[in-house]
């Protein structure tokens, strides 16, 4: 089973009061590279965001973006800064004392002076958080897979599709190859007899010089190497370990294989064939970049 390197998921989940929704989205990357963006009341759950993916996934961009709100009336502490009111209050009595005002303070005038309330946030329940968290990651995580199955299964059939269009025309050249010796053949001898008119032909030179040529143009090695870089791809693409970097690997030999058959076919329905085949092979290289 292969899969996609693209894949989307996004849970919530309600408990006690809190709130947390997680949002993972996965794009092409050729190794695993994870970005976590946390409210920094969750930054101590990183490690464990982090180690969850890394689970799931092998290769491949991974963006998490996780939201906390919580609503529970415990989590917030006011408190009175006393020593700096008790300042403020002396300030202000003195100053009535001093310059006979009437002392007119009131608790919305201490309102409006700075720092006299503390607010502290209390330390949440972090065991708690870790369950929430593991819960919904594995949510979102299963949605991701999920998706990232679907599109690999569609990738896994339309590369077999090119796979086997690539070995029909490969077959088609391997008929091809032995027929362009006994086409130069039989051109060569109407030449040299033309050239000759009426002399004696030499055979032996000239089966050398046909020997030559079939040695040249001999594509045999690679027809039979490009062979088996489809049965490996093909094998490949029933593993259920990650193949990306794999196929990638095959793509590459299967491209040189081609290209020496081209510079050596030395016939213009062989290359011709070469050109459809390169063709297909750059599909299925764009194809393989979104393969884990």
């Amino acid at each position: 089973m292969i899969y996609s390197m693209t894949g989307f998921g996004r849970g919530k989940i309600e408990e006690q009061g809190r709130e947390m929704s997680i949002e993972i989205k996965t794009l092409n990357h050729r190794f695993l590279d994870i970005y976590i963006k946390l409210p920094r009341t969750l930054s101590f759950l990183e490690e464990d965001i982090r180690s969850m993916i890394q689970q799931h996934v092998a290769r491949g961009r991974v963006e998490v973006t996780v939201s906390y709100t919580c609503q529970q009336s415990d989590v917030v502490e006011v408190q009175v800064n006393r020593p700096l009111v008790e300042a403020y209050l002396a300030c202000f009595n003195k100053l009535s004392q001093e310059y006979n005002l009437r002392n007119d303070l009131s608790i919305s005038s201490l309102l409006t002076v700075p720092d006299v309330f503390v607010i502290n946030e209390v330390e949440e329940d972090q065991e708690a958080l870790r369950r929430m968290t593991k819960a919904l990651m594995e949510q979102v995580l299963s949605q991701v897979k999920e998706m990232r199955r679907k599109e690999g299964e569609n990738l896994k059939k339309d590369l077999l599709e090119r796979i086997e269009k690539m070995e029909s025309m490969l077959k088609c050249i391997e008929q091809r190859a032995p027929q362009v010796v006994e086409e130069y053949r039989q051109k060569l001898k109407n030449r040299l007899k033309d050239l000759l008119q009426g002399s004696e032909l030499d055979e032996n030179r000239f089966n050398m010089e046909v020997m030559y040529f079939a040695e040249r143009c001999n594509i045999t090695e690679e027809i039979v190497r490009l062979f088996s870089h489809f049965k490996q791809f093909r094998d490949a693409l029933e593993s259920v370990e990650p193949i990306g970097r794999r196929l990638d690997f095959l793509v590459q030999e299967m491209n040189r294989e081609v290209n020496t058959i081209g510079s050596k076919a030395n016939d213009l329905t062989i290359i011709n064939l070469v050109v459809d085949i390169k063709s297909e092979i750059e599909k299925i290289r764009e194809q393989v970049q979104n393969i884990e």
